[in-house]
């Protein structure tokens, strides 16, 4: 009998990709998405239920009329300048939410979860590669949040067994390579479609926010991690805990960071592109360098990043833009898989 997973926000970027992987591995995925700020066109590989994780009657149902046996929860306002703009509206929706997500999931008696965090919970590391036994002071209330829902459910397996699987990852970025699905969000704050948006002349330039960080070109440093590989990764995490693994919090990223000027860079080598730029101050808050430690995946999982090398990424990413801008899109770069 075909195994029934909940994906709260199946309808977004992650989500929807998640949702692919899960029905590749011989689950069925059921997405649960509110649809404010994910695409009903997304949801492509099992059923849609429209509705709000704060609406605790519909959740209930939801679980127990599909037989859910476990939850991938990705629901979350995710824009990290709102949250600090607004942060009683993500400590509501990202917090409040949740629990009432994990009250469901007892009265259904589904007893799993993999959860959507996020390195943001380390703040400001003081060291990188950053491991998960790093100390964790978030500066903004979207890290906090996501903190907050990690000791929620450490205190949560203690008293009622919850098992879970917290999954830590770094930059998501590229596109389905199947070009099925990919990153499309209002307003768009991720840097690489910000670039490519600039090569399809969307925008008419990439700002490169700080060129005095203590990093080789000045510019910050992040770990992108492709959106397909961070997929495989939760639907790994769930069959550990199927397994009977034990609660566990893991990085998930590549262990190699990609500057500013050096993620520019490859989106002109794939796209063949001249990409306008301007260099701006540093924004507040923004580290250095965000790097994954991420060898703890590697040994309880079993699982590493496949196609998150950076051409890959732009080049699936470039793919996916440019059919949505209605052109075609020849790339110098290579997409492996």
């Amino acid at each position: 009998m075909t195994k029934t997973i909940l994906v709260t926000g199946g309808a977004g970027y992650i989500g929807s990709h998640a949702c692919k992987a899960l029905a590749r591995a011989g689950y069925e995925p059921v997405a649960y998405d509110s649809l404010v700020r994910g695409h009903r066109d997304a949801v492509r590989w099992g059923p849609l239920v429209e509705g709000d994780l704060a609406d605790r009657a519909l959740l209930v149902a939801t679980l127990k009329r599909h037989r859910v046996e476990a939850v991938m929860h990705f629901a979350a306002f995710a824009y990290v300048e709102e949250s600090v703009r607004e942060p009683a509206l993500y400590f509501r929706n990202n917090v409040i939410n949740t629990f009432g997500l994990f009250e469901a999931m007892r009265e259904a008696g589904a007893g799993r979860i993999v959860f959507s965090s996020t390195c943001a919970t380390y703040g400001v590391p003081e060291r990188v590669p950053i491991a998960e036994d790093m100390p964790q002071h978030p500066v903004n209330p979207y890290g906090e949040g996501k903190l907050m829902v990690e000791r929620a459910l450490h205190w949560l397996d203690a008293a009622q067994g919850l098992k879970f699987a917290a999954l830590r990852y770094f930059n998501a970025a590229g596109a389905d390579p199947d070009g099925e699905i990919g990153e499309d969000h209002d307003p768009e704050t991720h840097l690489i479609p910000l670039i490519l948006q600039t090569a399809l002349k969307q925008r008419a330039e990439i700002a490169i926010y700080g060129t005095d960080y203590p990093t080789p070109d000045g510019s910050a440093v992040r770990d992108y991690i492709h959106v397909q590989d961070l997929a495989e990764a939760h639907v790994r995490a769930l069959q550990y805990l199927e397994g009977g693994g034990s609660s566990v919090a893991l990085n998930l990223g590549t262990g190699t960071g990609h500057s500013v000027r050096e993620t520019i860079a490859s989106a002109e080598r794939v796209t063949g592109l001249s990409i306008p730029k301007r260099e701006a101050p540093r924004r507040a808050g923004d580290p250095p360098a965000l790097v994954a430690d991420a060898r703890r995946a590697r040994a309880v999982l079993g699982w590493q990043a496949r196609v998150s090398d950076i051409d890959t990424i732009v080049a699936t990413a470039w793919a996916w833009h440019s059919a949505r801008a209605g052109r075609a899109a020849p790339t110098r770069g290579t997409v492996s898989g």
